[in-house]
């Protein structure tokens, strides 16, 4: 951690330290965006967004756990910042709580809407989200199904060109989802395992706050997931980069602005590890939505096993192209 007393002036910039901590920042930032513009948007189903992957869950008990995660979230933040003040949106930790109330905001409004779709059409039952809003085409009756491990799959190009795909919103909420993914799983496990043991003492003490604020934005996130039929495709980590790149550029703003104090002693610009400590920390974005990744494979891959009639709907990790080749 910084030196309270010390002035941040032109000196404290030309350090040798900055432009290689600021290349280690500037690479993956620009790689990410080469890479969100490159790739084509994987087509994602609306039904995605709001419709359970189990089988006799109603999607309304989806909707009412999002607005209770909303909710009680919303109500940690504000307790933290009646305590703490709004010093509090300093931190990491806030920024991606803050994001993870955003995600379930955004994700009640659309299973809302999902459930007003779904009580117009009572004819749309378990098993049958795959046919839910296709577009009225003769070409639907041609379409070939196929099944596979007990669910209706149609032709790529069909099912994508018959079915009703996600809005602006809907790819919103899956991108927000993921960054929120890999952003708690960071927070938590930075906290718990690497800040928390070295920070108890007199200068700080674990509340029940705090507490809630480093655990239940992953709580939340793990049981939606559990219940979601959200694809997580791997390149999607480069929404959880810019994430992170936009907080660190916005601490060096308020650096160079004349902030003297750094929230986290790793973004220290003044040591010779500082980019020892900023590659690190580049680097352990892959981990942490990593684990992720493979959670919700083994989501995908155990429960067909442990509940072949209950869990009714395919993750697709990639694209449905992987869908497709699985058929063949």
């Amino acid at each position: 951690m910084g030196n309270s007393n010390e002035v941040v002036g032109l000196d404290y910039w030309l350090r040798w330290q900055v432009p290689v901590c600021a290349l280690i920042l500037l690479v993956p930032t620009a790689i990410s965006l080469i890479l969100i513009n490159r790739n084509d948007r994987d087509p994602l189903k609306f039904t995605d967004l709001w419709f359970p992957c189990w089988r006799n869950l109603n999607p309304f008990w989806l909707l009412l756990y999002r607005v209770f995660a909303f909710t009680s979230m919303a109500f940690v933040l504000y307790q933290i910042v009646v305590a703490f003040g709004f010093f509090v949106f300093y931190f990491y930790t806030q920024w991606t709580f803050t994001l993870v109330i955003f995600y379930f905001a955004l994700a009640t409004v659309i299973s809302a809407r999902g459930c007003w779709m779904y009580m117009k059409n009572p004819s749309f039952q378990s098993g049958e989200g795959d046919k839910f809003l296709k577009k009225d085409s003769e070409e639907s009756k041609h379409e070939s199904k196929t099944t596979y491990k007990g669910i209706n799959l149609q032709g790529h190009h069909s099912q994508v060109q018959n079915e009703q795909l996600a809005g602006f919103w809907g790819y919103l909420m899956q991108n927000v989802y993921q960054t929120c993914a890999g952003a708690s799983t960071l927070t938590d496990i930075v906290f718990w395992c690497l800040l928390l043991p070295f920070m108890s003492g007199e200068n700080f003490q674990l509340t029940v706050l705090i507490g809630c604020m480093h655990s239940l934005n992953a709580v939340f996130l793990l049981i939606d997931s559990t219940l979601n039929s959200l694809p997580f495709p791997w390149h999607r980590l480069t929404y959880f980069v810019l994430w992170s790149s936009a907080y660190t550029f916005f601490q060096w703003i308020l650096h160079a602005c004349g902030f003297t104090w750094w929230p986290y002693p790793f973004f220290e610009l003044s040591t010779p590890w500082a980019p020892l400590w900023y590659f690190s920390l580049a680097l352990v974005h892959i981990p942490s939505y990593g684990i992720y990744v493979l959670l919700i494979k083994a989501k995908g891959s155990i429960f067909p096993r442990m509940f072949p009639r209950a869990f009714v709907r395919v993750l697709v990790s990639a694209s449905r192209n992987s869908v497709e080749k699985k058929q063949t």
